[in-house]
Formats: structure tokens, sequence, C-alpha cells
């Protein structure tokens, strides 16, 4: 398979990340994307008929976000679709795009699913943002893809390695412009790629390149906050090079094994650390701890993923599976659990949603089953697994493309037992509009499609 391979270059200990430049630079003229009025700007979007349409033009820019909100286009679109029947009553625009996401969640009579071909190694983890997702496994290596799962099309951008010594990589993230990676098993260290091929790595600590054990690692420009066994989290600023601070979250013997950032009011200004059977909250701000999330005491139970929803202006709710198959629902505001529900009897491995969707939380686990499961009351409304009886359309594939396998999944009745279901586990899932994208410990990456 054809695409850009970068190789990991390590630089000393202290060394700046900024790339000198003797040439000068060009003059940055105000982006032709502003060059129209509101006047006009209001006449153009006075013609979409689609909310979602709508509302993917308000996240362009400033300028048009203003635009959208500012005029009266959001009631009339709000008062069209009500009177049409399509939305129910006192819906804010960001409901009305996800009003049609869980329909077809939910009420979808197809499913489509493209299995498709990311390495040629085990998936141990992926990440996903702005249509790019960016793999990892076992042999120090993430891919970065491009997804166009509306063609069908997952064309490979690009190859960044993790040199031999560093260790195992233990997780990543990316953003528009580099990769951030955690590597390192007993002592762990932090690796920048230049998404332009140009690739260092950060020594934090100045003189000590490296850290305690590390399990897990959540980045939100300008810092990344990582998870180590001795308890703490530790946050790093990605443009100072430095540890800025050292959180201590749980006990010494207590590990910190999955992390969630709320960025609602800046980077990381709350820090959510999952250890055990409880989840620390921690100000990334004020340096002390918030509140703690307690999830019933259960032999060997502990929590195994977390995710946060910050939807609405009052509701901010925290979801975590656990390895006893346990998933539990907690109001951030007072600390109080909200409903705890068993969907499984092994591991829940992943536990998401869509951004501002405050109403469907998607699990997956080690069982295999992807699970839909309410975010208000915990109760599991519905199961998905493959339809093993469905005819598999061969593979196709093109120039930097990964082969796709047409599948097709299939709802559970409420009585189906699992044991007879041949499923791969779920060990990663993320959430878009109308889909659901799961990675299995495989070489292959599963998008489900919603219709």
């Amino acid at each position: 398979m054809s695409g850009f391979k970068h190789k990991l270059v390590p630089f000393p200990a202290g060394l700046d990340l900024t790339l000198a430049s003797h040439k000068k630079r060009p003059i940055r003229r105000p982006s032709p994307i502003n060059a129209l009025d509101h006047d006009v700007l209001s006449k153009i979007f006075s013609l979409f008929e689609d909310c979602f349409d709508l509302t993917n033009c308000s996240l362009v820019c400033k300028t048009w976000s203003g635009v959208i909100t500012k005029s009266k286009l959001v009631e009339a679109l709000y008062y069209k679709l009500w009177h049409m029947g399509l939305v129910k009553g006192g819906l804010c625009l960001e409901e009305m795009v996800v009003e049609p996401h869980r329909l077809a969640l939910h009420q979808g009579r197809r499913i489509n699913v493209d299995q498709w071909k990311a390495r040629s190694a085990n998936i141990d983890q992926c990440r996903k943002k702005n249509g790019l997702l960016l793999t990892g496994g076992r042999d120090k290596v993430m891919r970065l893809w491009s997804l166009k799962s509306d063609t069908c099309v997952y064309k490979f951008e690009g190859e960044y390695e993790v040199p031999s010594e560093y260790g195992p990589l233990v997780d990543f993230d990316f953003d528009a412009s580099k990769i951030v990676g955690l590597v390192g098993s007993k002592n762990s260290r932090i690796c920048l790629w230049s998404r332009s091929g140009v690739a260092r790595v950060l020594n934090p600590l100045k003189g000590k390149g490296t850290f305690p054990k590390a399990i897990c690692m959540r980045y939100c420009d300008p810092e990344a906050v990582v998870g180590c066994a001795d308890g703490t989290a530790r946050v790093f600023d990605m443009y100072s090079h430095q540890c800025s601070q050292i959180l201590r979250m749980h006990g010494s013997e207590v590990p910190v094994t999955c992390l969630g950032l709320c960025d609602d009011y800046g980077a990381s200004s709350l820090i959510l650390a999952g250890g055990g059977s409880r989840i620390t909250i921690s100000s990334g701000l004020l340096q002390h701890t918030v509140t703690e999330l307690c999830m019933d005491y259960l032999a060997g139970d502990k929590i195994r993923t977390l995710c946060y929803n910050p939807c609405g202006d009052e509701d901010r709710t925290v979801f975590a599976g656990s390895t006893g198959g346990y998933v539990y629902g907690w109001d951030l505001r007072t600390g109080r659990r909200l409903w705890k529900t068993q969907v499984s009897r092994s591991a829940v491995c992943a536990v998401q949603h869509l951004r501002n969707d405050g109403s469907t939380l998607v699990v997956g686990g080690v069982d295999g089953v992807l699970r839909l499961v309410d975010q208000n009351t915990g109760k599991v409304n519905s199961r998905i697994v493959l339809d093993t009886g469905y005819c598999v359309l061969p593979s196709t594939s093109s120039a930097n493309s990964a082969p796709v396998q047409r599948l097709r999944g299939r709802r559970l009745s409420e009585d189906a037992q699992l044991d007879d279901i041949p499923t791969p586990p779920i060990t990663w899932l993320t959430v878009g509009m109308k889909k659901v994208i799961t990675a299995h410990n495989r070489d292959y990456i599963r998008t489900w499609k919603f219709n």
C-alpha cells in the first residue's frame, strides 16, 4: 500500500521544537470567507432546507455562526420542520440536527457495515477528528486515514513510526498540525510528529526525558494529560515543553486507567481520572480535587472506560463502563449517580455519544455486541450484531484506499441468546452522524451506517 512514511527523529532534551526559518513570512491577507456582508450571507443561508447543512455552515467561522444565530433563519427552519411533523416542540438547532441521528440509530431498518482493512497488524485503538481516523497497534506504527464513508472510500494519508528503542505505543491523539504519542512501558515519554512530515521528540522535563509508567493520555491543545500507574495525572504543555502540573488523582496503589477532559471553559479545565472503583474529578486550573464519583464495590470490578457529555447548559453527565459489564451514569454537578445497568457479563471497553446528543449512549465491549443505551435511564434499547445470513459482497479498493467489504448488521430481539453468535470484541468506538465506527483488536475497522 502506498503512502507517505514519516520516521521520528529525536533531539536533545530541552531543545525547542520551533523550526528556525530565515525566510520572510508572507503578509496574511483577510480571508475571502469574510468578503460577503451580513445581508448577502443571510440570503444565501435562507435557501437551505436542511438543518444539518445549516449547522455545518455555523461551524465554519465566527462570522457565519453569528449570521445564522442572530438572524431568523433558525426560527424559520424550526417552524417549517415543526409544521411538517419532523421535529418536536421546544428543540434548539443542535437538537434538530441530533433528532435524525437518534431516529436512524433506533428505528433505521437497514444497517450497512463497511469492513475495511486498516493495517497488516492488529489495531489496539484509534482516534477520530474532522473526518480523519488515526489507527495504532503493537507494531508501533500509526496510520492516518481520511473517511468518506458516504462513498465507501477510506483513503490512506500517511504513516508515523515509533523508534524501537522507545518501547511500545501506549496511547495517542492528534490535531490539524501534529500527532501526540505516549510511548514506553516502564519509563514513558511524549513524542510529537508533525503532520507535514517533520518529527520530533518532546522531552518535557528538560533534563529528564521520561516519567513513571503511563497508561493513558488525553490531548486538548495546548495540553496533554497523562494518567500514570502511580495514581497521578501529569499535565504537559506542548509549547513550553514542560510538565506544568502533577495532580494526585488516586492512591499510589490505584493506577489511572482512563481519562476524560471537560474543556467547556478552556483546555483541561476539569480532568476526569478513572481508576479502581471511582472517578476523581480535579480542576486543572485550581489544582485540587472537585469531587469523586463512586460505583458500587464488587470484587474484581473496576472502571475500564469513561466519557463526558456537556450537552446543554444544565446537563453535565459522566458515563463509565466497568470490567464487570456495568455501565454507570452520574450527574457531574451534584456527584449523584443517576443509574447503573449491567449490559453484559464481560468487560465494557468503550462508551461514547454524538456531541450535543443527550439521548443515546453507544456501548461496546468484549462480547462484541453494539448496544444503544438511554442516557437518562440506562435502559438498553437495542443490541446490534453482524447479520451472518447476509451474502457478503466482494471487497473493493482503489489507489491509496483500503479494501472494503460490504456487510449488513441486524438488531437482536430481547430474548436472543448471544452464546451462539460469533462476535469479535469491540475494543474502541466513536459515534458520528448516523454512523458508528468500531475497532476489534483485529486488522480491520467497521463503519456501521444506519439508514
